[in-house]
């Protein structure tokens, strides 16, 4: 039997929901209610998740999570700390699990697989991160290393660092990859210079660069897609969707 209760069956609620229907039944609101298992005063769970997923704007709703930090969270009443990091921990699960998914399918012969791998790790990132990762003479996957955090819009590289990583996996072939947390992969003239830097230094190593690839928001560049490895001449301008 069903209890009322407020004039709402109790099956309205989240966890009464899930063991009626199902978790695949619940709204994203209702699923991070059940996270949170407690609003604030005078504000429930599941409007207080509403209220989460609405902090970068509507229509996201869970994959907001990854890019909210725990002073962001912490603006709404309601959310003290422990129940922030409670809530980026789950959007950190998401993350590693979208991306482990996405590595079980990588194709290092293929850019747009190389830019899934990476798309959860690096789409929500407020900061320019560097990746690269190392192969060998058949292309399979060495080994990956982030070799630099830097700032919302710079992430600065030596040279001496990124063959260096590489050297150590005895890597014959990188692939440099990096974000944009503007969303927007369009390469600037550091991101040409940098690739162009890379190129000529691999060279002398004999590592090659076979690729460089930009994250944007649900987008990306590739330097070979676009030419780049033909002619340096001019730097590429169009993004993947």
């Amino acid at each position: 039997m069903i209890r009322k209760s407020g004039g709402l069956t109790e099956v309205s609620r989240p966890y009464e929901k899930c063991l009626r229907f199902g978790a695949a039944k619940l709204t994203d609101a209702e699923l991070l209610a059940v996270i949170m298992r407690t609003g604030a005063r005078g504000t429930g769970a599941v409007r207080l998740a509403e209220q989460v997923l609405s902090l970068r704007g509507e229509g996201r709703g869970l994959g907001v999570l990854p890019g909210l930090s725990v002073p962001e969270l912490m603006t709404l009443p309601g959310i003290g700390e422990v129940k922030a990091i409670e809530i980026c921990c789950v959007g950190e699960i998401s993350r590693r699990i979208a991306s482990s998914d996405a590595g079980s399918r990588l194709s290092i012969h293929d850019p747009s697989g190389v830019a899934e791998y990476y798309m959860e790790l690096l789409r929500h990132d407020s900061q320019e991160n560097i990746h690269c990762m190392m192969l060998d003479t058949r292309n399979h996957v060495l080994g990956e290393e982030r070799l630099t955090r830097g700032t919302s819009d710079c992430s600065p590289l030596s040279t001496r660092d990124l063959f260096g990583a590489a050297l150590r996996y005895r890597a014959t072939g990188i692939i440099l990859v990096h974000n944009h947390p503007s969303g927007d992969p369009t390469p600037s003239e550091a991101d040409v210079l940098l690739t162009e830097k890379a190129r000529e230094a691999g060279s002398l190593l004999d590592i090659r660069l076979l690729d460089h690839i930009i994250i944007g928001d649900r987008c990306y560049v590739s330097f070979a897609d676009n030419g780049f490895f033909e002619s340096s001449a001019n730097g590429p301008d169009e993004s993947k969707n």
